[in-house]
């Protein structure tokens, strides 16, 4: 601290009130204030401290920006807006246009003419988290066969596509859900290899107009376009539309899992091989 004293206080009147004075500034000049330093709860990006002294000014930047994940979704799909799977299947029998975010929110946009398919994807989406966009026209004045099949194999198709060379995910999926009496566990691998092992024992024919052997049909050509390997077990149950919505459900959780993404593995392929694709 500085101190400026006028001349004119220094004469020989004035000497011990300036001497004083003196004395009284270096004491305060010593004095030291203690304050407690708090931790930040709610760190700043960037943080900015300024140091003011009376002739200049100093800056200290400090930037605490978080360091891009290469296995993150926005770095992962290269646009920043989620990996993201489209396909259109045109035959004689059905056209059917499929598009999925595995990155998303849950938005669920399905049209398939089978209202059953369209509920139990609306479940496939809530429960995922994916975004899932289906519109689907087909020979359903015969029956619902053709329809049901193409949009999964549509659908497995966009998934494969979504999930790339699939590095950094978790690749396992497993999960349990309960509606009401009905109880159904999936387990499922992104391996590349296409299996369904499918253990339901739903006691209707139809739900509403859905023919519930179309359940299996659905994931079996799901597995065979995706290449994943597919487990499916029923452990109570006994409403067949429960059943079948558990398992939906059930699986959109599973995958859920499967597609995110785990940290600790630093964006590798989780294979002792070095390599997952369908083959």
């Amino acid at each position: 601290m500085e101190l400026s004293i006028s001349s004119r206080l220094l004469n020989t009147s004035s000497a011990a009130a300036a001497t004083a004075l003196l004395k009284s500034k270096s004491r305060v000049h010593n004095r030291h204030t203690s304050i407690p330093l708090l931790p930040l709860k709610h760190p700043f990006s960037p943080l900015t401290l300024k140091q003011m002294s009376n002739n200049s000014q100093s800056t200290l930047s400090c930037s605490s920006l978080p360091q891009n994940n290469p296995s993150s979704p926005s770095t992962a799909s290269g646009s920043g807006l989620g990996r993201i799977g489209e396909v259109k299947r045109v035959t004689k029998e059905t056209n059917v246009w499929v598009k999925i975010n595995l990155d998303g929110t849950g938005v669920a946009n399905s049209s398939t003419s089978i209202p059953f398919l369209d509920h139990m994807l609306d479940q496939l989406a809530s429960h995922g988290l994916f975004d899932v966009h289906v519109k689907a026209t087909g020979d359903i004045h015969i029956d619902d066969h053709h329809t049901n099949e193409d949009v999964a194999l549509a659908l497995g198709t966009a998934l494969l596509q979504s999930l790339g060379d699939r590095k950094g995910i978790n690749r396992f999926g497993d999960f349990s859900a309960p509606l009401d009496e009905a109880l159904i566990h999936v387990s499922l691998d992104l391996s590349g290899r296409p299996h369904l092992s499918y253990d339901l024992n739903i006691p209707t024919a139809r739900v509403g107009t859905y023919d519930t052997q179309l359940v299996e049909h659905f994931f079996q050509s799901l597995v065979n376009t995706s290449g994943m390997t597919l487990h499916i077990r029923q452990l109570a149950g006994k409403n067949s539309h429960h059943i079948i919505e558990a398992t939906f459900k059930a699986f959109a959780r599973a995958l859920r899992q499967a597609t995110e993404y785990d940290p600790r593995r630093l964006g590798t392929i989780p294979s002792s091989k070095g390599v997952l694709s369908r083959s």
